[in-house]
């Protein structure tokens, strides 16, 4: 500053010149002209001692003359924008004593002369761009929600401050900015976050406001303020939480608790959420009209929440809210089971308000508080003589300047954010105290809280000494418009051993994958580091051996073709002429084709292993081998993404976890180390302790079959050998299945597993034997390289597949079956005269409708070149015996499709739910490509297409991989839940335990049954006191083969009863006509294109 102090008249002078210039550009040099003189002389002190902030306030409110109104906004942003960035402490000013003026600008953006209204606007932006994330919402949001809350605002100002509130939020979303932009993001967003409580009233009052235009904005605020909570617990139900807020209806809030009470909550709960829920919860307890069912989901609600609110300070700051509520439930309930859950609710919510670590009690978690810093401000400064009153003629602004700078510094140290301590500091010092001493103290105080912060919380770790750094990045990483990971570390040590765990579609075989592809950024180039990938799809040529598979390979060219013999043999690849090394690649199981990726990447030295799920298709033997395989081998290290918590619990030596904010954050040790540190991680080792929501939809009835455990499929001394191969790989198999059944068929790889659900499901034809199936039977039939069901269709998103598969009233997939394809000599057969009698005879055109005839169906047969009324009816073993048995396949495969589908809707919206029953989001179902999408996620598109029929059995080869965790014990408690048969194929010995009784052993081709073995029940979390061997109700989990075997009801041949008829009474008759008519006038409101019911004489 100048020593030269401009005269009043100097200053009225230009102050005058800038409200009656006749142009507008005058006008605004006379601002930035005034701005400069004082900035440059006195500061920010003579705008309030040449009373320049009164003229401009006195000239904004002239409703006579327009030229004055825009002088005084051009003044106003000139001040705006030359001083906070020249002197940070005007901020004070403008914020705390003369926030006045911020409001005078809000009122101008409603003035009907546009250049003031493009010059208050200009202003206000000026002011938010200079702030620091401390201050935006420490001393603009404070000044915002007091305009908003004034009675007399124009509409027009109360848009424009929702919109700066917005923008506020907005500019805390996470990006891929650099490291330091993000950083300023986290710590915007964590002080917005603790300001929520009193913000959203505001918000939510003026959602509701009479003025279209507020409305709109407050809405869009909302939406904003939402993405400060940072919780993918809460984030798929925050559109019914803003839709109960913009209409506040009992139905509205019912639909909101309900979707929350549907909620498993397993990330920690903090401030934010608690703000945006609490007045949910607290209008649904204190409703006197709320229902007992929606009391008894409001306190489920608050209990869940509660358990994982880790910090007491922030449960004292809002839990006291819902007591009251709590509490009256819990003594006035008409229903003793809320009651019971209301009990249980407060009792939780005293322990989450309790101090039973004693961390408040010693200080270790306590909030620094603003006089704290302004006491720690005074002594330091006085260590040095100084004293800022005595230095400022604004007294006033000297002392609001303390407890400004104060509230800054609280911030960054409660957040813990100690190195932003001194530049929250320093630039508001350094015009009262001269920089030298600014910097000084600023880093003095720094220091302090430093020492305070590592007293607290420990000091932060140093790199392990000792150990060889080969990877140290820091990186953001994307995928398409998504961002996974951001400004996040990876560090890797030689010879450990890390998990990479998270949900599905976190991002884990993505960043694999940027790996791989040299694509991370701050990863060493492959000349430092060499990295193998060994992920599923090899896309192996299937003519070569396996041998010249790997000698053909570029990249082992140089290598001794005895190396690779060896390498091949280390992982279980005999050679010799008759030996595995000579097999076809395109012979191999997929147990077997992992093991050849394990033998690729051995043969490339690679100094990081990429392992992503190296566990599908391996049994338990192999399993085994690769955990000791990658334990001797210490001076490799391995990355491995795997939802086998038993490998990654013998393997791992640390774990790379997916961190809220999208950050890696390591652990040492192996996972249950992890867990012990991180409870709600224990979906890893329970199945029912899951966050995926998963259901099955219900089977439907069977005709004819009465019994759940009836054999509703049957394979009889079936033999099967693929096409080149002199080894059958079944021999003389004989099987059953029933709705009761849960069997998992276990084997080594390559016995011949994957072969028999082939066989059962019709997707080979067995050279010996039959297959016999119930005629309405539907399967959903899961392949064991599931990702083959959608390969042909990656272009399309689920939803569009899901409509194509079933676009023609019926499976498309049933017709792409082996089974299904008519070979030359039946299409011979098609073609041929078939004469069954006088009138029945002709070319067989189609078959077009079907009816119970005695205890087996007759079938309608179209004749070629003959009209409709000239059909035939002919039995069904007429027409296998005649070699049509293809064609009764598919109309009896057409009619199970049709049953099923009946009552489905093919709209996305419909399909759209289907998907979220199956634990895949809608969003992604409707507009990503299934190219974008995850193994896990892929693998969820099959199960939804194969369940999308309403199937009567669910047949899964090697249902866990692609899965994580938490996916894979929602399936777990799906397939308990399911009301039809399941029969499976999974090396997950915990998964298959938990759910099957029976299991069928597969060992070269021959098939052992073995029944009503004990369920490990202790697998599900919710199983209660069950002991860990129990044994499974017969009703659930008993199949077909024990039961079925020792009746002679129930053996030979597949026999379906049909019940007999009993004559009809008057009465019982009127009664049939009335429900039929009852019926037909409801298909007649139906949407076009639903099936008429039928109408049989046997209805009840």
């Amino acid at each position: 500053m100048s020593d030269n102090v401009p005269s009043v008249d100097e200053v009225n002078s230009i102050s005058n010149t800038i409200y009656t210039s006749k142009t507008s550009q005058q006008s605004l040099d006379a601002s930035y002209a005034l701005t400069n003189l004082i900035l440059n002389s006195v500061g920010f002190e003579g705008l309030d001692s040449y009373g320049i902030l009164d003229s401009i306030k006195k000239a904004a409110t002239d409703k006579k003359n327009g030229a004055r109104r825009e002088g005084a906004m051009f003044a106003l942003g000139a001040i705006l924008e030359r001083f906070p960035s020249k002197q940070p402490i005007s901020e004070v000013l403008f914020l705390r004593p003369r926030a006045d003026i911020v409001q005078v600008a809000l009122d101008a953006l409603a003035d009907k002369g546009s250049t003031v209204r493009e010059g208050a606007q200009y202003a206000l932006d000026a002011l938010f761009d200079h702030l620091q994330p401390e201050a935006l919402p420490i001393g603009l949001l404070p000044v915002l929600v007091d305009y908003l809350s004034r009675p007399t605002g124009k509409w027009q100002g109360t848009v424009g401050a929702f919109n700066m509130i917005a923008k506020m939020a907005d500019r805390a979303k996470l990006g891929t900015g650099t490291a330091e932009q993000e950083k300023i993001k986290d710590v915007l967003r964590d002080a917005m976050g603790k300001r929520l409580e009193g913000l959203i009233p505001t918000v939510e009052a003026g959602m509701h406001d009479l003025k279209a235009e507020v409305g709109k904005a407050a809405i869009k605020t909302m939406n904003s303020l939402t993405t400060l909570l940072q919780n993918d617990d809460v984030e798929p139900r925050i559109p019914l939480l803003l839709k109960s807020m913009e209409n506040p209806s009992s139905e509205s809030l019912a639909k909101a608790i309900h979707a929350l009470s549907q909620t498993t909550f397993v990330a920690v709960v903090t401030s934010p959420v608690l703000a945006l829920l609490t007045p949910l919860l607290e209008r649904s307890l204190n409703n006197p009209s709320t229902s007992q069912e929606v009391l008894r989901q409001t306190s489920i609600v608050v209990e869940n929440l509660t358990k994982l609110v880790h910090d007491p300070i922030e449960a004292r700051a809002f839990l006291p809210k819902l007591q009251p509520g709590i509490k009256a439930v819990k003594d006035r309930a008409s229903l003793p089971e809320v009651r019971e859950i209301a009990t249980r609710a407060l009792d939780v919510m005293t322990n989450a308000m309790s101090d039973q670590d004693g961390n408040v009690a010693r200080g270790a978690i306590a909030r620094t508080k603003p006089e704290e810093v302004t006491r720690l401000v005074d002594e330091h400064l006085k260590a040095s003589n100084i004293d800022i009153a005595s230095l400022s003629k604004a007294t006033d602004t000297a002392a609001l300047a303390k407890t400004f700078i104060s509230e800054l510094v609280a911030e960054d140290v409660n957040q813990r954010e100690i190195d932003r301590v001194s530049q929250s500091l320093a630039p508001y010092l350094r015009s009262l105290v001269g920089e030298e001493i600014a910097e000084t103290v600023g880093k003095q105080i720094q220091e302090h809280y430093q020492e305070e912060d590592d007293r607290k919380f420990g000091a932060s770790v140093k790199p392990d000494d000792g150990e060889v750094e080969i990877v140290n990045a820091n990186f953001s990483l994307g995928y398409g418009g998504m961002l996974l990971l951001s400004h996040t570390n990876l560090r890797l040590l030689k010879g450990h051993r890390y998990g990479l765990c998270g949900r599905n579609g976190a991002g884990k075989s993505t960043l694999m994958r940027s790996i791989a592809d040299n694509k991370l950024e701050g990863f060493p180039p492959p000349e430092e580091v060499k990295t193998c990938f060994v992920e599923h799809n090899q896309g192996e040529d299937a003519d070569l051996s396996i041998l010249e598979y790997l000698s053909r390979d570029p990249r082992f060219a140089n290598e001794p073709q005895a190396r690779i013999a060896s390498t091949l043999e280390e992982v279980g690849f005999d050679g010799g002429p008759d030996g595995r090394q000579s097999h076809k690649v395109g012979s191999l199981s997929g147990g077997w084709k992992m093991k050849l990726a394990l033998a690729r990447a051995m043969l490339m030295r690679a100094d990081v292993l990429l392992l992503d799920e190296p566990t599908n298709h391996l049994d338990v033997g192999n399993v085994k081998w690769l955990q000791e395989y990658l334990k001797k081998h210490t001076e490799i290290t391995s990355l491995i993404v795997s939802h086998d918590s038993g490998f990654l619990d013998e393997v791992c030596t640390d774990i790379y976890h997916y961190e809220p904010g999208k950050k890696l954050r390591s652990y040492r040790g192996n996972l249950s180390e992890f867990v012990k540190i991180k409870p709600e991680a224990k979906s890893y080792y329970t199945l029912s302790a899951t966050n995926a929501g998963f259901r099955f939809p219900p089977p439907g009835i069977l005709s004819g079959v009465k019994s759940q455990t009836r054999s509703i499929l049957r394979m009889n001394a079936c033999s099967f050998t693929y096409p080149g191969s002199s080894k059958p790989s079944l021999t003389d198999v004989s099987c059953q299945l029933s709705l009761s059944s849960r069997v998992a068929i276990i084997g080594p790889n390559g016995a011949g597993k994957s072969t028999l659900i082939k066989v059962l499901t019709g997707e080979v034809v067995p050279q010996k034997g039959t297959v016999e199936k119930h005629p309405n039977l539907r399967i959903g039939y899961i392949k064991q390289h599931a990702l083959e069901h959608v390969e042909m269709h990656l272009e399309k998103t689920p939803n569009q597949y899901l409509q194509w598969r079933y676009a023609n009233g019926d499976d498309r997939e049933i017709h792409m079956k082996q089974t299904r394809i008519l070979t030359p000599e039946e299409k011979e057969q098609m073609a041929k005269y078939i004469k069954l009698g006088p009138g029945a005879e002709g070319q067989i055109e189609a078959l077009i409708g079907r009816q119970k005839y005695k205890k087996t169906y007759q079938y309608e047969v179209k004749w070629v070149n003959k009209l409709p009324k000239h059909n035939s009816m002919v039995s069904k073993e007429t027409l296998l015996d005649l070699g049509f048995t293809k064609l009764v396949q598919e109309f009896d495969d057409h009619e199970s499709s049709r049953e099923g589908l009946g009552y489905r809707v093919l709209e996305p919206k419909v399909i759209s739910q289907h998907f979220k029953d199956i634990g895949l989001d809608p969003e992604i179902a409707d507009h990503n490509t299934i190219s974008g999408l995850s193994g896990g996620q892929k693998v969820k598109v099959v199960l939804a297409g194969a369940a999308w029929a309403n199937p009567h059995l669910l047949v899964l080869d090697e249902p866990t991989n692609f899965l994580d965790r938490d996916s894979i014990g929602g399936l777990a408690v799906a397939i308990r839940e399911y009301k039809g048969g399941v029969v499976m194929i999974s090396h997950n010995d915990e998964f298959v335990s938990a759910l099957c009784p029976e299991q069928w052993h597969v060992n070269e081709g021959k098939l052992v049954q073995k029944g009503h073995l004990a369920v490990l029940n202790d697998r599900f979390e919710d199983s209660g006191s069950a002991t860990p061997l129990s044994s499974a109700p017969v009703s659930n989990a008993a199949s077909a083969s024990a039961s079925a075997a020792n009746s002679d009801a129930e053996g030979g041949e597949l026999k379906f009863r049909a019940k007999k008829k009993k004559k009809m009474t008057r009465k019982e008759m009127k009664e049939r006509e009335v429900r039929r008519r009852l019926r037909h006038i409801e298909w007649l409101n139906s949407p076009k294109g639903t099936p008429h019911p039928p109408d049989t004489d046997d209805e009840n």
